[in-house]
């Protein structure tokens, strides 16, 4: 078949990747001049199945109120007036039981892991260098209440196999030695050693790259307008994609399949076919510093959860990421979010790096309420979803790209994951319900 990707970010990318392999051909639209230039460009690098805990979950609503009106805080709600703002909060809301909780844990878990064996077997047969490390992923706890409330997310993620173990303080500076300034601070934490980091930029670039080799077609600097479809119910199909190609023209592409990896703005092109899709923008940040003296810098990568900030290292820099504002589309710099990175950064390595000059960004990632992303068919017939991966699109990446390969050919993924418009699933709740209009 024909297949045309929608976005060249991480997930999209590996899309194209998985659905090359299987013997289709694939054309990939981006907006952008490059792959990875939006949300795939600086995130905190964490191929993280551990850090599998949705936002939504039974701490999440008295967080939000303590937060409220705090510019730095680490989740900021600013209230608009959209109807999709307030419709996706009730339904963060409603995910925040103990039941719904231990669900998504389990479905994230599932495509999280999938995924790092996937991007594994990818690193292996492409060699793709992307500043990747192997050491694991080290949660640290400064507040004791934060330490116990995450203890029976540890306990599930062990039992579903992730082996995220807890740990005292002394073993978590035994692990990352350069956290010994803060050991007066560190109340307890948690280890998982299979987890990894690395640039998520350069592997979607280098992705890209043998796409390109192996015949993949990238059309960048192409704007999607819409997506043309006929008929109705079950019968509906796109029959093109409408876009502003690099020479400002309007052209319509024909494909016998359409993928739907745009991300955040999935949702604005797929509700007019009456896909309706439960994805808000969380604007997230980073700061990327460059590392002045290696030996006081992290070498583990790290999850600060009481801040909600991760630190990886990359190669000779530090990238710090994390925070979230639900404000819409615009990715502003906040400089107050982007100075508390700063802060917060320096108090944990106070001479690791040059923080004077720090280089921030913003993206835009694609929320579901329960942080379990769309990947799946929808009941128009040749449309498919693999979007709404949150702050998870590098973890579940590989993974998501090998999924939806599977079911545009025609076969079922080897794993247990919800995904939509599938006979199989476990589920049938409004985040996965994705009707067409009759």
């Amino acid at each position: 078949m024909k297949v045309i990707v929608l976005g060249a970010g991480i997930v999209g990318t590996a899309s194209a990747w998985f659905l090359q392999k299987a013997g289709h051909e694939v054309i990939v639209l981006d907006r952008q001049p490059g792959p990875a230039q939006e949300t795939s460009f600086a995130n905190g690098g964490q191929i993280s199945v551990s850090h599998a805990e949705p936002w939504a979950n039974p701490s999440a609503p008295l967080k939000l109120l303590k937060w409220l009106g705090r510019e730095d805080a680490p989740l900021l709600f600013r209230l608009r007036p959209e109807w999709l703002q307030w419709r996706w909060g009730m339904q963060f809301l409603r995910e925040c039981t103990p039941g719904r909780t231990a669900h998504n844990i389990r479905q994230i878990v599932s495509i999280a892991e999938y995924s790092r064996q996937t991007l594994q077997a990818v690193r292996a047969e492409t060699g793709i260098d992307y500043d990747c490390e192997t050491r694991g992923i080290l949660h640290f706890y400064t507040d004791e209440q934060e330490f116990s409330q995450s203890l029976p997310a540890a306990r599930l993620m062990r039992e579903l196999g992730c082996p995220r173990e807890t740990i005292d303080a002394n073993e978590v500076v035994r692990i990352e030695p350069a956290l010994a300034a803060i050991r007066h601070k560190i109340v307890g934490g948690d280890f998982t050693a299979t987890d990894e980091s690395g640039d998520v930029y350069k592997f979607t670039t280098g992705l890209a790259t043998k796409c390109a080799e192996a015949g993949v077609s990238f059309r960048f600097d192409h704007t999607v307008t819409r997506l043309l479809s006929e008929g109705s119910g079950a019968a509906a199909r796109v029959t093109g994609v409408e876009v502003i190609d690099d020479q400002g023209r309007h052209q319509v592409l024909r494909a016998d399949a359409f993928v739907l990896a745009m991300g955040s703005f999935s949702q604005q092109l797929a509700k007019p076919l009456g896909v309706d899709l439960m994805i808000y923008p969380g604007k997230g940040y980073s700061a990327t510093f460059r590392v002045t003296r290696p030996e006081r810098a992290p070498q583990v990568s790290l999850t600060d959860d009481g801040h909600k900030l991760v630190l990886s290292r990359l190669g000779d820099r530090l990238r710090v990421a994390g925070t979230a504002e639900l404000n819409g589309y615009t990715r502003e710099l906040n400089m107050v979010r982007c100075e508390a990175i700063t802060r917060r950064t320096r108090e944990l390595f106070p001479d690791a790096c040059d923080f004077d000059n720090p280089v921030y960004w913003t993206g835009l990632r694609p929320l579901t309420p329960s942080n379990v992303p769309y990947i799946g068919k929808t009941r128009v017939a040749n449309l498919f979803l693999n979007t709404g991966h949150g702050t998870l699109g590098w973890t579940m990446g590989c993974g998501s790209g090998r999924a939806i390969a599977d079911i545009v050919s025609g076969r079922r993924p080897d794993l247990d994951f919800a995904f939509t418009g599938m006979p199989a699933d476990r589920v049938s709740l409004p985040l996965v319900s994705v009707p067409a209009r009759g």
